[in-house]
């Protein structure tokens, strides 16, 4: 898929809890950006199969799927190489940190999460949030 000219960076939120779904995506709506949203396992990896995200911020389990996050972490390591992928979840357990950053999370956040906190990691790979504007390269 091609990025329109007004598009500079691409983002990807999966998040089974609509509310958390619909605060990520207000977070990263702005000039700029293209947000793209999944519910669910196979919603996100259509997603992932169809576009390039430069950020994808993904809950670990997903519709009562222990491993969902994972699958969407490997999937974007393969198909969205360079996207920043942050890691959201109720579940902060060491073999789950640990597998995260197996498959390449920069960041493993414990719920609830400080939105300004995810906007300041988004910024150093320049995605621009409500909260914070792109940090130059």
């Amino acid at each position: 898929m091609i990025k329109s000219p007004d598009v500079s960076k691409t983002v990807l939120i999966v998040e089974d809890e609509q509310s958390i779904r619909d605060v990520l995506v207000e977070l990263f709506e702005v000039e700029g950006n293209a947000v793209s949203s999944a519910e669910l396992l196979p919603e996100a990896l259509e997603r992932l199969r169809t576009q390039r995200f430069d950020l994808v911020v993904t809950d670990l389990r997903l519709g009562g799927k222990r491993d969902g996050g994972l699958q969407v972490m490997a999937l974007a390591g393969m198909l969205s190489p360079d996207a920043m992928v942050l890691v959201l979840t109720a579940y902060p357990d060491d073999s789950n940190r640990q597998a995260s950053f197996r498959l390449g999370a920069l960041h493993f956040l414990e719920k609830p999460v400080d939105l300004a906190t995810i906007a300041q990691y988004a910024a150093t790979v320049g995605v621009r949030s409500a909260f914070a504007p792109a940090v130059s390269n």
